[in-house]
């Protein structure tokens, strides 16, 4: 087993674990911003759905049900202003972690092959490529990148955790550049219904892409626009070369999304109110936050999407973390995200209004 669990970095959340006894401490509780996994409700009509299809005794098929499949199409189109969009430009994933870390190994890449990623990036996309032997790069303009020997480009539009938005214009360039070196595209724009001061686009869009989805896939989460992170409940869509031979691995790796989580993205997708009602909450959470992380002395920069405040107080990040652990807060050190965040924290706005509430009170 050491074979393949040495190749991984620590897990960095263990870390976290001296800080967040400290935060735990604190006389009125800890308030968690460190993870952003969502504390809201599951919407009623995502849990009727999921209840109403809990007697599935059959195995579930990889590809989804057609309804599944219309659906994604549907809201693909609908939200993200996609066209023309069919089933073979669709797959159901078991979560959208999932499918980073294993993407690069079911695309075939192993050692002479390299994957390039964000400078300040969700720590996953290293993750895969580590466990496909392929060797990894980051950067902050992909098209510095050497394209020789590149087969997997990760975008991530809006960024965990930085909240930046890449622009349509420097979307479709970093598209363009990458066809024209033959680098698959994989953007993962799992935020991408969490825009506050940019309104960030996708590269299934015809504006980005030229109508053609040759050579780009897009990853898309109901995690957090639905408070689906339970369900494990995500999907890729794109360039039907891609995913047709991920179908056939996935089919024979039986990475099947269960039948009721199947019937839960159907209902969660055919409807827009809970994911207004979703924005709401979280919009005030961000404000109240980001007014008292002010007045405390930090600087945010970015986080113009997403559910994060990238923050500074332009000292090491675990000088940071402690400082707000001593105040019952608990939040991500910068560098779990790459040393170029080593002097900032990512503050979460996945907690409850109450805990919000009290981490202000504290912060002022």
């Amino acid at each position: 087993m050491s074979v393949v669990s040495d190749r991984l970095p620590t897990f960095p959340w263990d870390k976290l674990e001296p800080y967040k006894k400290t935060a735990a401490a604190h006389p009125d509780g800890i308030v968690d911003l460190s993870v952003g996994t969502p504390v809201d409700p599951v919407p009623e009509l995502v849990q009727k759905a999921l209840i109403d299809a809990a007697d599935s005794p059959g195995y579930p098929t990889v590809w989804g049900t057609p309804a599944l499949r219309d659906a994604i199409c549907g809201w693909l189109e609908r939200r993200l202003g996609a066209r023309e969009v069919t089933h073979r430009h669709v797959l159901p994933v078991v979560g959208s972690k999932e499918l980073v870390a294993w993407l690069p190994t079911q695309l075939g890449l192993g050692p002479g092959d390299r994957v390039a990623y964000p400078r300040l990036a969700y720590p996953t996309y290293e993750v895969g490529a580590r466990l496909a032997r392929a060797a990894y790069e980051t950067y902050d303009d992909p098209r510095d990148l050497d394209a020789a020997g590149l087969k997997l480009l990760w975008l991530n539009s809006p960024s965990n955790p930085t909240g930046q938005v890449l622009g349509k214009e420097e979307l479709t360039e970093i598209v363009a550049w990458a066809r024209a070196h033959g680098v698959l595209v994989v953007s993962d724009e799992c935020y991408l219904e969490l825009g506050w001061e940019a309104d960030p686009v996708s590269v299934l869009h015809p504006d980005v892409n030229g109508g053609s989805y040759d050579g780009i896939v897009a990853v898309h989460s109901l995690s957090k626009r639905s408070n689906l992170a339970g369900y494990r409940a995500a999907f890729i869509a794109g360039d039907p070369a891609v995913l047709g031979p991920l179908l056939e691995i996935r089919k024979h790796g039986g990475m099947m999304t269960s039948a009721p989580t199947q019937a839960a993205v159907v209902a969660a997708l055919g409807d827009d109110a809970h994911v207004h009602e979703q924005r709401a909450r979280y919009a005030a959470r961000r404000e109240a936050l980001r007014s008292a992380l002010l007045s405390h002395g930090f600087r945010i920069e970015h986080s113009e999407a997403s559910l994060y405040l990238w923050a500074t107080r332009d000292e090491p990040c675990w000088t940071t973390v402690a400082h707000l652990a001593d105040l019952g807060i608990l939040v991500a050190p910068g560098d779990f995200y790459g040393p170029a965040g080593d002097t900032f924290v990512r503050v979460a706005l996945t907690a409850t209004d109450e805990r919000v509430q009290s981490a202000v009170s504290r912060l002022r």
